[in-house]
């Protein structure tokens, strides 16, 4: 499965937690979060999308972990499951209902 293959890639390259869940990541002030948001299959080749969530005390330690991701993500097409990675765009999407400071990333990730 493709998330575990990212999951635990990232956890080596990034010295914060990285989880599926926001009841495992609240316990920090600091981590990423992803989920798969798409996917489609064309001549045997597998494309997924992935929003990247990365969460900070602040915005700018939200900035800068979301810049850490971003040079991990770009990396990954270096493992022999990962054909290629694009990033689609990434922003700030700072959660006014948690009050929780956060960048999003947005990966096509061919398999």
């Amino acid at each position: 499965m493709i998330e575990i293959i990212i999951l635990n890639y990232l956890e080596k390259r990034l010295d914060c937690p990285v989880v599926l869940s926001l009841e495992d990541g609240f316990k920090k002030s600091r981590f990423v979060r992803f989920e798969r948001v798409g996917s489609s299959k064309t001549n045997l080749i597998n494309r997924v999308s992935f929003a990247f969530q990365s969460y900070g005390s602040n915005l700018l330690e939200a900035a800068k972990l979301n810049e850490e991701l971003k040079s991990a993500i770009s990396e990954l097409s270096g493992l022999d499951e990962i054909g290629s990675v694009k990033l689609v765009s990434d922003y700030n999407f700072t959660d006014d209902s948690t009050k929780k400071y956060r960048y999003q990333a947005i990966y096509e990730i061919y398999f």
